[in-house]
C-alpha cells in the first residue's frame, strides 16, 4: 500500500546451484523461454545518459541458465489461478487501519472509513497541468474498486483482454501466483540477463539505439503526464506481444508494466558490493533501503511502463529500477515468471 501510504501523508501534511544443465534432457514449459547462463555487466552502461546513481557502478555478474515466461502474465493466467484456488488479491482485500499505521509516521491520523476501502492506484488521464514533476501525487488517482478484476476501477473490467498483463498486482499475489504454478520471481540479475538475450552490455532489449524506443516498445511520447501522442500505437497499456522481441524470444521486457523481481530495494547496494570477487548468482541486497520510502519493504522493479518518458523516468532501459512496496500495486504494475530446472524453484 505504498502510494495509498503516500495519499495519506500528502493528506495530512538466490543462490542457484552451478551444476551445468543440459538443457536438451528438460522440457521446456508452455510459454516460456530458455536464458543461456552467461557472464554479463549488470547496471548501468557508461553510454547511458539517463543512467542513476543506484545504478552504478556496472559490474560483471554470472547467472545460471533458467527459464522465464516470454510474456508478462497475462489476465487470462492469473484467471486460471484465482479461479483454481479462490485467491484474493490485496487491492481486493478489506483494508486494516492498525496494519496501515505500522508503515506510516508515529501520529499519522486515521482517515475516514469512506476513505479506507478497499482500491488501488490509477493513472489520471486527465492531467491538464503539472506545476511540480517531483510530486507524482498529481498523476496518480487512489480509486476505490480498482484490481486486478476492474483495472480503471469498478465500472471498468477485463472483458476482451484476456492477453494484456494483468495489472494491480503486488508482491504478494506475484508470490501467491509463483506458488501455485511452481514458479518463481526473476531476481533483478536474472531479470537482466534475460532482458539482454544474446547480449552482454546494451543498454536497450534491441541494442544502444535510443531511436528505435518507438519500434520496440510501449511507453510515452509527448509532453508527460498531459498529453500522450501514441507514436508508437498505444496510448495507454498494451496486448502483450504487441512489439517485436528481444533476441531470445522475450516480449516487452521493457515498456508496457513494471515487472516485480524478488530482490530487496537498496539505492546502495551497488556501490557496497565487494567487486575484487566474482559475482555469481547474486540475490540482491540482504536489506531493503529507500529514504524516500522509509517505512516500507520494498522490492526492485524493473523494465519501466507505457507511462515512462526521458522527462521524467526513463525507464525504459535494462538497467532501470525502481522499488515497489510489497502489498502495493497500480495499474502499470505486472510480473513475470522463471522456473529453474536445477532446483525446481
Amino acid at each position: 500500500m505504498l502510494f495509498f501510504s503516500l495519499i495519506f501523508l500528502f493528506l495530512v501534511s538466490c543462490k542457484n546451484n552451478t551444476k551445468p544443465i543440459n538443457i536438451s534432457q528438460v522440457k521446456t514449459p508452455e510459454g516460456m523461454i530458455w536464458v543461456e547462463g552467461k557472464t554479463f555487466l549488470q547496471g548501468a552502461k557508461s553510454s547511458d545518459v539517463y543512467a542513476m546513481p543506484r545504478e552504478k557502478p556496472a559490474h560483471e555478474v554470472t547467472v545460471d541458465g533458467f527459464f522465464i515466461d516470454a510474456t508478462e502474465v497475462t489476465n487470462k493466467q492469473f484467471k486460471a489461478f484465482v479461479d483454481a484456488t479462490g485467491y484474493l488479491t490485496i487491492a481486493e482485500r478489506k483494508i486494516s487501519w492498525d496494519e496501515l499505521r505500522k508503515q506510516l509516521p508515529e501520529g499519522t491520523p486515521k482517515p475516514h472509513d469512506s476513505i479506507l476501502q478497499p482500491g488501488s492506484l490509477i493513472f489520471n488521464k486527465n492531467v491538464k497541468a503539472v506545476v511540480d514533476m517531483n510530486n507524482y501525487q498529481q498523476w496518480w488517482t487512489w480509486k476505490i474498486g480498482a484490481n486486478w478484476q476492474h483495472p480503471e476501477g469498478p465500472n471498468s473490467s477485463i472483458e476482451g483482454k484476456n492477453n494484456h498483463p494483468v495489472v494491480h498486482i503486488a508482491y504478494q499475489d506475484a508470490i501467491a501466483y509463483c506458488k501455485w504454478a511452481n514458479r518463481r520471481l526473476p531476481t533483478e540479475a536474472e531479470w537482466e540477463s534475460a532482458a539482454q538475450g544474446n547480449n552482454n552490455s546494451t543498454i536497450f532489449t534491441w541494442g544502444n539505439n535510443l531511436e528505435s524506443l518507438n519500434q520496440n516498445t510501449n511507453t510515452w511520447q509527448g509532453n508527460f503526464p498531459v498529453k500522450n501522442e501514441s507514436i508508437d500505437g498505444f496510448e495507454l497499456v498494451a496486448e502483450v506481444g504487441s512489439y517485436p522481441p528481444n533476441s531470445i524470444g522475450l516480449y516487452d521486457m521493457l515498456g508496457n508494466v513494471w515487472e516485480i523481481t524478488s530482490d530487496f530495494f537498496n539505492v546502495n547496494y551497488y556501490r557496497k558490493l565487494d567487486l575484487s570477487k566474482k559475482i555469481i548468482n547474486p540475490s540482491g541486497a540482504k536489506k531493503w533501503f529507500n529514504p524516500s520510502n522509509p517505512y516500507q519493504e520494498e522490492r526492485v522493479m524493473k523494465g519501466g511502463s507505457f507511462l515512462c518518458h526521458a522527462s521524467y523516468c526513463a525507464s525504459f532501459r535494462i538497467s532501470a529500477k525502481m522499488g515497489v512496496s510489497i502489498d502495493s500495486g497500480s495499474d502499470h504494475v505486472g510480473f513475470r515468471t522463471v522456473f529453474s530446472p536445477n532446483n525446481q524453484n
